[in-house]
């Protein structure tokens, strides 16, 4: 993402933002504007422990502008973190979430097959009850 995008963001309200899976030369760090600070960071969907925390610390803290989570492509490891979101805060089920998924990539190809690439990642994740939230913010963010 370039400095400008980042201004961007961080004038549009958002805190924090990942890039999944990619971004080896990518300038992370801490944007400022007349508003506030973006922090941008590189996030792992095979490890989402800093994701669901940012959202998690976005949920708590309202006035915390939302969280981006982006990748090369937009369809596969951002999507595969929106859909262990919705596990983790929404109560959905790892069937939902990852159905979720393949209908938001849109047919886009995944190496060595979709299932198994999605199977993969939920692999190594685990709701962190560390991490809840209450029935009044399930119903105001997550989807029906």
């Amino acid at each position: 993402m370039s400095s400008a995008q980042r201004v961007s963001l961080c004038e549009s309200g958002f805190d924090t933002a990942f890039y999944a899976d990619f971004g080896k030369n990518t300038d992370f760090g801490r944007t400022s504007c007349g508003s506030g600070t973006l922090d941008y960071a590189a996030a792992r969907s095979s490890r989402p422990s800093a994701v669901m925390q940012a959202i998690h610390d976005t949920i708590k803290n309202p006035g915390k502008g939302p969280v981006l989570v982006h990748c090369m492509w937009g369809v596969h490891s951002s999507g595969a973190l929106s859909a262990m979101a919705l596990v983790q805060f929404c109560g959905w089920s790892e069937e939902r979430a990852k159905a979720y998924w393949d209908k938001g990539r849109n047919g886009a190809p995944c190496s060595n097959g979709c299932d198994a690439w999605i199977d993969a990642k939920f692999d190594k994740f685990k709701v962190d009850s560390s991490l809840s939230i209450t029935d009044a913010e399930r119903a105001a963010i997550c989807p029906k």
